[in-house]
C-alpha cells in the first residue's frame, strides 16, 4: 500500500533539538492521570489491608504489562502513520463490530461509574447536596472542559491535579514509612500468600487503565508527535506514566497496610473507599483524612477528564473509517479532532445518558460492572497488537521481537482469566 499523501498538521510543533526529551513529555502525564482512577484506589487499598505490601510485586508487573500495551499502540502509530483504529480495521470488520458494541456499553457504564466516584469523594468532604448531584456536577464540568478547551488546556489542568494527587497520596505514604516496621514481617516481604491468587489477578488488571491505553495514540498525535523519529521519546513518556502509576499504587498499599493489615476489615467498591477514609481519620486525625480525601478526589477527577478527552477520539475515528469505502479515500481524509461532530457526540454520550444510572443509587455496582467490562478490552487490544506489530504494515526495525510477543500472549492469558473470574 502506498504511503499516505496528506501531511498532518501538528497543533503543537515538536522541536527536540537542543532540548532534553523530558521537556516534550506530556501525553504520558495525561495517560497516568486517566489510568489512575477508582480501580487503582480500590484495588490497592484492599490489597494493602489484606496482604500488606507483600503483593506490591503484582502491581509492578501489572504496570509493566500496561506499559507494553501502551508502547505497542504508540509504536504502531508512529511507525506506520496510522491510528490504532485504522490498524484494527485492516484486520477485518469483526474488530469494528467488537469495538462499537464495547465502546457503546463502556461509555454508558464508565461515564456513570467515574462520575459517581468523583461525586462520592466530594460528598465525603462537603455533604451539602446529594451524591447524585455531585456526580452530575462533575460530569458536566468534565464535559465543559473538553467541549470548550483544547488538548494543551487539558494537559495543564491534569498536571496541576496530578501534582495534588501525588503530594497527598504519596506524601501520606512517606509520612507513614518511619513506622512501617510495626507491620508484621510477612506483610513486608514480596510473596504469594495463601488465598491471594484472585487478588493478584485483580491487581494486575485493576491498575493503570483500559481504554486510555488505546487513546494514547491520539494524545501523542495531539502533542505533535507524528513520525518514527519520536518513538524513543514516546517510550520515555510512557515509561514515566507507568512509573507514576506504580508509585501511586504501592503508596496506597503502604497507607492501607499501616493501620488495617490483620484487622479483618474489607472494602467493596467506591463506598469502601469512604469507609477506608473514615478509618484513616480515626487513626491519624481529621486533617490527615481531609488531605488524603483531596488526593482521592484529584485521582478520580483526572481520570474523568482524561477519559472524556481520549475515548471520543476512538469513536470519532471509528466513524471516519466506517464512512470511507475505499482505502484511497481513507488515506486522504483528515485525522479526527476535538471539533469533529462524532467526537462531540460521544462526549455527550459519556456525559448525559449515563446520568440516568444515578437514579439507581448503586455506586458499588457501577464500579464493579465497569471493572468487569475493562477485562473484555485488554485481551482484544493485546491480540490485535500481536497481529499488527508482526505485520508488514510496520517497518522491520519497529516490528515485535520475541520478548514483545511473549508479553502480549501473557497479557491475553492473564486478562482472559480475569474476565472469566469476574463473569462467573
Amino acid at each position: 500500500m502506498e504511503e499516505r499523501k496528506y501531511v498532518e498538521e501538528s497543533p503543537v510543533p515538536v522541536k527536540t533539538k537542543g532540548k532534553s526529551k523530558l521537556s516534550v513529555i506530556g501525553p504520558g502525564i495525561v495517560l497516568a492521570a486517566t489510568g489512575i482512577g477508582a480501580g487503582d484506589m480500590i484495588t490497592s487499598t484492599v490489597a494493602g489491608a489484606q496482604f500488606g505490601i507483600s503483593l506490591a510485586w503484582a502491581a509492578i508487573i501489572g504496570v509493566f504489562l500496561k506499559f507494553c500495551l501502551t508502547e505497542g499502540v504508540g509504536r504502531f502509530t508512529l511507525a506506520t502513520g496510522k491510528t490504532i483504529m485504522e490498524g484494527w480495521r485492516s484486520l477485518g470488520r469483526w474488530t469494528m463490530g467488537y469495538f462499537f458494541v464495547y465502546v457503546t456499553l463502556f461509555g454508558l457504564i464508565y461515564g456513570a461509574a467515574i462520575a459517581t466516584t468523583c461525586g462520592l469523594m466530594m460528598y465525603i468532604m462537603f455533604p451539602i447536596m446529594p451524591l447524585w448531584a455531585w456526580a452530575m456536577l462533575h460530569s458536566v464540568a468534565g464535559f465543559a472542559l473538553i467541549w470548550f478547551g483544547r488538548y494543551k488546556t487539558l494537559e495543564r489542568v491534569i498536571t496541576v491535579l496530578i501534582g495534588i494527587m501525588f503530594t497527598t497520596v504519596v506524601g501520606s505514604a512517606i509520612m507513614l514509612l518511619p513506622s512501617i516496621g510495626d507491620i508484621p514481617r510477612e506483610a513486608l516481604i514480596f510473596s504469594i500468600p495463601d488465598g491471594s491468587i484472585f487478588r493478584i489477578l485483580g491487581i494486575m488488571g485493576g491498575i493503570g487503565g483500559t481504554m486510555a491505553l488505546a487513546a494514547y495514540g491520539y494524545w501523542i498525535r495531539a502533542n505533535g508527535w507524528k513520525d518514527k523519529s519520536m518513538v524513543p521519546t514516546m517510550r520515555l513518556d510512557a515509561s514515566v506514566a507507568f512509573i507514576m502509576t506504580g508509585i501511586f499504587a504501592v503508596s496506597l498499599m503502604i497507607v492501607s497496610a499501616q493501620f488495617l493489615y490483620g484487622s479483618g476489615v474489607n472494602f467493596v467498591g467506591a463506598e469502601g473507599v469512604s469507609n477506608f477514609l473514615d478509618l484513616y481519620g480515626e487513626n491519624f486525625g481529621t486533617t490527615a483524612r481531609m488531605v488524603l480525601n483531596i488526593g482521592f478526589w484529584a485521582a478520580a477527577f483526572t481520570s474523568l477528564v482524561g477519559s472524556w478527552n481520549g475515548i471520543p477520539y476512538l469513536f470519532a475515528d471509528f466513524v471516519r473509517i466506517m464512512k470511507k469505502k475505499k482505502e484511497e479515500k481513507l488515506a486522504a481524509s483528515k485525522p479526527v479532532t476535538e471539533k469533529d461532530p462524532a467526537y462531540r457526540a460521544f462526549l455527550a454520550w459519556l456525559t448525559f445518558p449515563s446520568m440516568l444510572l444515578f437514579i439507581f443509587n448503586q455506586p458499588v455496582g457501577l464500579v464493579l460492572l465497569y471493572a468487569a467490562l475493562g477485562s473484555l478490552f485488554l485481551p482484544f487490544l493485546a491480540l490485535t497488537l500481536l497481529f499488527l506489530l508482526n505485520s508488514k504494515q510496520v517497518g522491520l526495525e519497529f516490528r515485535n521481537r520475541l520478548g514483545h510477543n511473549a508479553v502480549l500472549v501473557f497479557v491475553i492469558v492473564v486478562f482472559v482469566t480475569l474476565g472469566v473470574i469476574k463473569f462467573i
